[in-house]
């Protein structure tokens, strides 16, 4: 039988890449996302990589629209096996030039739909005693950096609240799994859509790496549910650690990296309005596909999400990640 899979955040980056690979395998895919021209090129890609796909335009933000779409999903496809959490929407901006509905708006979209998602998941995968959801989560939400703020706080209430639902599955010795994917910069057309008031247009913290890479990782978390979170990136476990073990010294060092690192002065922003409140892909012809703009910068493969799929690796992985980090406080250091 085909798995039948739900994916929020659809038209574009991650969950577009994603929603490509399970259609591969012949998955029956549910395609959540607000841009309806995302959505169609989604589906008539799955259609095409030999998947069958049913397109729900929904903001997340919404708990009663993502209900309404899963049960559209099960009556199209039968029980949903996986259900994976992307959508997202975020400013770019220092957190004084944010307005409170700005921010609300993030979390509601950021945080509580990948709550309202995983609600939606759980009520289904319970009574079924089966069933997996992956979070798509970032090194930002385990280590912050500026004119993110929006973005970081939501992310880091992903791991939280997941954590907690995790902890009651297994009180609970319950079949359902749930895993985080955290992952590192990855070129998305995000980075063209967002609310952005830099001077810049916004870009992703190098190294970057292509939606297919994060996509493979989400994919193999779905077939291989049992870790409580994976990471994707050298990068991601670099920062990780360097923030456990030296995060005054990570403070300081973002502080007089963060805000150049993040934006292309060569580059000017293409809208600065963004896709906050309405999505960016809604007439025909607005398709982008799962890339953004820097192709030429990104990585189309990770040594880390290698290791997690080979076990033997991994300590050869943990070891390159911890001198990754180490390269980066001496690279801090040289500089003060």
């Amino acid at each position: 039988m085909p798995q039948t899979v739900v994916i929020t955040g659809a038209s574009a980056g991650i969950g577009r890449a994603t929603a490509r690979l399970f259609a591969e395998r012949g998955a029956q895919i549910a395609l959540l996302a607000r841009g309806e021209a995302g959505l169609e090129a989604a589906a008539a890609e799955v259609e095409e990589l030999g998947g069958r796909a049913l397109a729900l335009p929904v903001d997340v933000a919404d708990a009663d629209q993502v209900e309404k779409a899963a049960e559209a999903a099960e009556a199209a496809f039968g029980p949903i096996d996986v259900w994976v959490n992307v959508a997202f929407t975020s400013v770019f901006a220092p957190f004084d030039e944010i307005s409170a509905e700005e921010f609300r708006r993030v979390t509601e979209v950021t945080y509580l739909g990948f709550v309202h998602g995983t609600q939606t998941a759980l009520s289904r995968m319970l009574a079924r005693d089966r069933g997996t959801i992956v979070q798509v989560g970032s090194a930002l939400g385990e280590r912050s950096i500026p004119l993110q703020s929006a973005y970081c706080g939501a992310k880091h209430a992903v791991n939280g609240f997941t954590s907690s639902v995790r902890t009651e599955l297994l009180h609970n010795k319950s079949r359902v799994r749930i895993t985080v994917v955290q992952m590192p910069a990855v070129n998305t057309p995000q980075f063209s859509w967002v609310r952005s008031r830099l001077s810049g247009h916004p870009q992703p913290v190098a190294p970057i790496y292509q939606p297919e890479v994060a996509a493979r990782a989400v994919v193999f978390a779905a077939d291989h549910p049992g870790r409580k979170q994976y990471y994707v990136g050298a990068s991601t476990v670099a920062t990780v650690w360097a923030n456990r073990f030296v995060p005054a010294l990570l403070d300081r060092y973002l502080a007089r990296t963060g805000y150049d690192s993040q934006q292309r002065q060569d580059l000017k922003p293409e809208t600065s309005r963004g896709n906050l409140w309405q999505p960016l892909d809604k007439a025909p012809g607005d398709d982008h596909g799962a890339h953004g703009i820097f192709d030429d910068q990104s990585h189309a493969r990770s040594y880390q999400v290698m290791t997690a799929q080979h076990p033997v690796l991994t300590l050869g992985g943990a070891l390159g990640a911890l001198a990754a980090a180490g390269w980066a406080v001496r690279r801090f250091r040289d500089r003060t």
